[in-house]
């Protein structure tokens, strides 16, 4: 499985921006509501993990997906789910946690 650091994640959806990616958000939705990003170029989805088998069709598998989750544990997961049902799939490898450390201290950390 490919990961990328969230700093690296600007170049990546560069490469793939004809192809409308997607950051797909894995946390829980109070996670969400405390520490959230919106970067640029990507299509924000926010889907917790044990909802992604029953939504699975919700998801384009023409559009590159980037996962992300607090740490990185719980988005790999997905992301191999993810490859697994043919999408290409990456994980923001430290997950929002490693955001708000190396890209955006306002982001807060829990």
């Amino acid at each position: 499985m490919q990961q990328i650091t969230p700093a690296q994640l600007p170049a990546w959806t560069a490469s793939v921006a004809d192809q409308n990616p997607v950051l797909l958000d894995v946390r829980e939705g109070w996670e969400w509501q405390t520490a959230s990003v919106a970067p640029e170029g990507l299509h924000f989805v926010h889907m917790p993990m044990q909802t992604i088998p029953a939504r699975l069709d919700e998801l384009d598998k023409s559009r590159p997906i980037a996962c992300l989750c607090h740490h990185g544990g719980r988005s790999m997961q997905v992301a191999a789910f993810l490859a697994q049902h043919g999408f290409e799939v990456i994980n923001v490898a430290g997950g929002i946690h490693a955001w708000a450390t190396q890209v955006d201290p306002s982001i807060p950390v829990y």
